[in-house]
């Protein structure tokens, strides 16, 4: 795993750029994924070598995206860590909430940083519509992440709300996402959101090409917004 994941890393161009031990940390991370993974549902990924690429590397395309340095990061909805965790290992300065509504998962993830060592990592056990109503943490991140399968109008009404004003919702998207991305278009002005940018990339040693959709967080989200979940569900923005 450790192989597949340098050589990644060195196709997308990020040698030198991350921690000399980062690919021996996503490595050990992957190993404790698939050894939890024996006994509690944390992906269907299951072979060593589509860990690497499909979960690690995946998320370490997004170094190429936004700058993470020395930036605060929410990863919504984080499940098994993605993209919260490798983003933290590949930009040690990165401080990490992980979010995530399973309380399980969450206790995995911090059991997974105490193990690797990983300081300014903090997984909360939360619903998202929730806690972005709580102060310190609403309006107050650089970035926020999500990998989840969800529409993107759902997505944005539960990220944009952490997001500071000048800083970046990265949804994790798949490259035929362009009408649900004009679906979205006015949730995301209504949210105080703009569209900055769609970044396609090929995920190394495979021919699988993925999208994150860049928005920039331009004004402060509206009171009311996220609203309860049974609401965000059946009438999306």
């Amino acid at each position: 795993m450790k192989d597949i994941i340098s050589a990644g890393l060195a196709q997308l161009g990020l040698s030198g750029r991350v921690p000399d031990n980062a690919p021996q940390q996503l490595a050990q991370y992957g190993h404790l994924l698939l050894e939890k993974n024996q006994v509690m549902n944390l992906t269907a990924i299951r072979e060593e070598d589509k860990v690497a690429r499909l979960h690690m590397l995946d998320c370490a395309a997004l170094l190429n995206v936004a700058d993470f340095q020395d930036k605060t990061l929410i990863d919504v909805g984080t499940g098994a860590g993605f993209p919260g965790l490798p983003l933290k290992i590949l930009c040690p300065s990165l401080s990490v909430t992980l979010l995530d509504s399973l309380g399980k998962r969450v206790d995995w993830l911090n059991e997974v940083a105490r193990t690797l060592g990983l300081d300014g990592v903090s997984a909360i056990h939360a619903r998202a519509e929730e806690q972005a109503l709580v102060k310190g943490f609403r309006d107050c991140f650089d970035l926020a992440t999500a990998r989840a399968v969800a529409d993107l109008r759902l997505l944005c009404e539960l990220c944009l709300p952490y997001v500071k004003v000048g800083g970046l919702f990265l949804a994790m998207k798949s490259v035929d996402s362009a009408d649900e991305l004009d679906g979205a278009a006015h949730c995301i002005k209504l949210l105080g959101g703009r569209v900055e940018a769609c970044k396609d990339y090929t995920i190394p040693g495979t021919d699988i090409c993925h999208r994150v959709v860049v928005i920039r967080k331009v004004a402060p989200t509206l009171k009311g917004y996220p609203r309860k979940w049974a609401k965000i569900q059946k009438e999306p923005l």
